[in-house]
């Protein structure tokens, strides 16, 4: 699972595969990308206060997997993946796993040129590498409209914090 497809324009940047020392990149994407999106500080602190040891623990086994979009040395762009226990669903009646999509981010100076949907491109290949066939995600309002120009659609799903 170590090939980029080729197919894909990155704009000039490098794709490669997130590793474990890309730690603090996401964190930092994670945080910006939720305060962007009118999150709350002092919520989002605590957040990747906690995030950073999870993500940690995952980046190292494999189960956070993706892909970031350098400018050089630079990251310019980075998408999370995940393959998450689901049971079997009328979406995906004969598995037990679907892709997830999360933190995913492009810098401000690299914005407009298509990277975000680039990343999705790459993650949708990298899902059907894996044999994944159904794949979720959680969209803020600046990222819908490019997922569902790739053809992503809006599910049934409800939410409530207890």
């Amino acid at each position: 699972m170590n090939d980029i497809p080729g197919n894909i324009d990155f704009a000039g940047l490098t794709a490669r595969r997130l590793r474990p020392d890309d730690l603090e990149i996401i964190c930092v994407h994670r945080e910006t990308m939720f305060l962007e999106a009118e999150g709350d500080p002092s919520k989002l602190r605590l957040m990747t206060e906690h995030f950073r040891p999870w993500l940690q623990q995952r980046l190292l086994d494999g189960r956070y997997y993706g892909f970031a979009l350098m400018d050089a040395e630079q990251p310019a762009a980075a998408i999370g993946l995940m393959s998450i226990d689901w049971p079997p669903h009328p979406s995906h009646p004969a598995s037990d796993q679907r892709g997830y999509v999360l933190n995913v981010f492009v810098e401000p100076a690299y914005r407009r040129r298509g990277l975000a949907s680039a990343l999705m491109k790459l993650a949708e290949a990298e899902f059907a590498q894996r044999s994944l066939s159904f794949a979720v995600l959680h969209a803020t309002k600046a990222g819908k409209p490019v997922y569902e120009g790739l053809g992503w659609s809006g599910t049934a799903e409800m939410a409530k914090t207890l």
